[in-house]
Formats: structure tokens, sequence, C-alpha cells
């Protein structure tokens, strides 16, 4: 490679690398850009100019300092770009839409029944066409649309290989592409789900997914590890008891039987915000399913640290109600671990229903950045 190409080579990617960075951070300082990413200030200042003139960087008032002239904060722009993801479950769809600040700028939930067919697909790809119409956005600055789907994906192929809650196998989604109108990609719900909790600089963690059914990711060497078959993170059908209640997968005593989203809200007519209400009023029915259900949550979350011994989020519907909980978690864990001092590992997820949705644009965020 020509020299002046190799230079104009480094010199766009440290412009990205800037860009993301700031993205990440949320706002910051080009005197923090130069520290972090180890760049002289005559190239951050050079990098920070030209993101400015594109309109992917703005001034957002002034930075903190510790003492002397404040700096200028440093931000993303809210209209750089914008993501939209779906995530499609049994009985609803989940539009989101993001920024390239990574911002939840909206989200919608609506019932609407999966069935493989076309008029399943073009019921759902209208109303995300009618979310992103409520918007407002400029759509042309819509980079992308990920989906979220409950089973095994094959993302190259955008094709779902086997969903036993949606009750289908080898569904290709290609031809949607027509219907949406937006580059889009596929990935499995609890990946996504998880690229909602970690970013980069996280270390080693295991993210449990506890909503309509168990899920769950493995992030590992700063991403995602989707195992040999793409069936990495599906601790919801480890068995933790040999002899207990048959799973839809049709074995025994799966985690999901016992520590699925179902698990409570059957209790509330399929209300897990009801359901918690009734706990905090102290009604016995769901105090005893929950002591049931935390107990089974306390095996699983002590089996996952045995076997991965790194940091655990609790995600998914119930994760998002979880902290007010935790303690009680924590002293049933340390019944069964005996190995660890404490639960410090242990943290809830920040996300609850939007989750998935949300954390399925991160691919495309993050492409934006090194496209630049």
């Amino acid at each position: 490679m020509h020299v002046k190409e190799i230079k104009r080579d480094i010199k766009k990617k440290n412009k990205a690398r800037v860009a993301r960075y700031i993205s990440l951070k949320g706002v910051t300082s080009k005197a923090e850009i130069a520290s972090e990413l180890e760049l002289s200030m005559p190239t951050t200042l050079q990098n920070v100019k030209e993101l400015i003139e594109d309109g992917i960087v703005v001034e957002s008032g002034e930075y903190g300092s510790t003492g002397g002239r404040r700096a200028k904060a440093l931000a993303v722009s809210r209209d750089a770009g914008y993501v939209a993801g779906v995530d499609i479950t049994a009985n609803h769809v989940t539009f989101a839409l993001v920024n390239m600040r990574r911002d939840l700028m909206k989200w919608e939930r609506i019932r609407l029944p999966f069935e493989d067919s076309f008029c399943y697909y073009e019921k759902m790809c209208s109303a995300l066409h009618e979310f992103l119409d409520d918007t407002k956005v400029d759509q042309d600055r819509i980079c992308g649309v990920g989906i979220s789907l409950p089973g095994i994906v094959n993302r190259q192929e955008k094709l779902l290989l086997q969903s036993q809650v949606l009750g289908v196998q080898n569904v290709s989604f290609k031809n949607l592409q027509s219907l949406i109108g937006f580059p889009f990609e596929l990935e499995n719900d609890a990946n996504s789900a998880a690229c909602a909790e970690l970013f980069e600089g996280t270390q080693n963690t295991v993210y449990l997914s506890l909503s309509n059914t168990v899920g769950g990711a493995v992030y590992l060497q700063d991403g995602l590890y989707p195992g040999e078959n793409f069936k990495s993170g599906e601790f919801g059908h480890m068995v933790i008891d040999k002899n207990g209640e048959r799973c839809y997968c049709g074995k025994r005593g799966c985690v999901d039987v016992y520590c699925s989203a179902r698990v409570l809200y059957r209790m509330t007519n399929d209300s897990l915000e009801d359901f918690f209400q009734l706990l905090r009023s102290g009604d016995e029915a769901c105090c005893r399913v929950w002591e049931s259900y935390l107990d089974s949550l306390a095996v699983t979350v002590t089996n996952l640290r045995m076997i991965f011994d790194c940091d655990i989020i609790l995600g998914g519907y119930v994760g998002g109600y979880l902290e007010e909980f935790l303690p009680q978690l924590q002293r049933r864990i340390m019944e069964y671990n005996n190995f660890d001092l404490d639960t410090e590992y242990l943290r809830t997820g920040r996300y609850k229903l939007e989750a998935a949705a949300y954390g399925v644009t991160m691919p495309f965020v993050e492409r934006y950045f090194e496209s630049l």
C-alpha cells in the first residue's frame, strides 16, 4: 500500500474511533478523548473539527473540570442517524427507535400473535412504518432495522433456524426487504437484550434473560460468544430438577419451567406489574409463588457462577423488577454457593419489555461509526 493510502487509512480510522468514543461516553471533552484514545491533541482537534462540520458531533455546553477554564462538552448529534428495533414474540411486537447517541427515543409494544404468513409480516411491517411515522424523524437518516427473534438465528442467511416458542423452523426473512424498506438484520432475542446491557469495556459477563422464556448470552473477550451452532446461552434448558415439570422443549425440570416470567404473571391475568403490586401488598398466593421462584433462580445463578466464574446480569421482563428484591435473592444464593464470600458479581438489568428491541439496534450503531 502506498504511504499516502496508509496515512489516509489511519486518519479515517482515527476519525471513526473519536466519533465512537464520544457516542459511548455520551458527553466528553477533547482532552479526555486525546487521553483515552492516546491521540495527540492536534489529531484530536482536527478529527473533532471534521465531525462537527459533518454534523455528526455537536458542542453541548461545558464539560466539568478540576479547575481553570471549562472545556466545551462534546456529544454526538441527536439527528446524526437512527436505527429501528423490532422484537417479535409469540403474542406481541415491540418497536424501538434509537439515535446514534444510543438514546432510546421512543418505544411501543403492540399485540400481534405470531404466524408464519405473508399477512402477519405485512401487518408487522405496516405497524413498524406507522411507528416510525409517529416519531417524526427524517427517515432518510434511518440506517437500518434490527429484528429480534426467540430462537436460533443464522444472521448471515437471515434465517430463523428453530423457534420452539413460535413453533417454526427454517423460516427465511429475506423476502421482508421490500416490506421493510430499510437494510435489516436478525438476531436472537437474548443476545439482543444482552447488547442493551453490555458495551465495550465490559468485563466477561453472563446475561440471564428472564422473559416469557428464559435465555441468555455469554459475553467473552469483548464480544458475544455465539457457540459453534448458534446455541450458546440457552440457559432456559439447563435441567435443575430431573423429575420436575415438563418444559415446552419436551424435557423435564428445565430452568424455563421455574424461572420464566410466565410463572409469575399467570397469577394475575398476564400482568407482571399486577403481580409485583400484589407481592408488595403481601398477597399470600403471590408470596408463595415468589418464594419458589427465588429458590429456583438462586440455584440457576449459582450454577452459572460455578460454570463461568464471572459477573452475572439478570435481565428480561422479570429482571426489570428485581432490584428491590435483590437482597432476598442474594441471601438464597449464598445458601447454595460456598465458593464466594459475597454476591458482588450479580446485578440487575436496566431494561424491561424494551430490552431486546433496543439492544438489536446496537450492531447498526457500531457499524455507523466504523464506516465514517
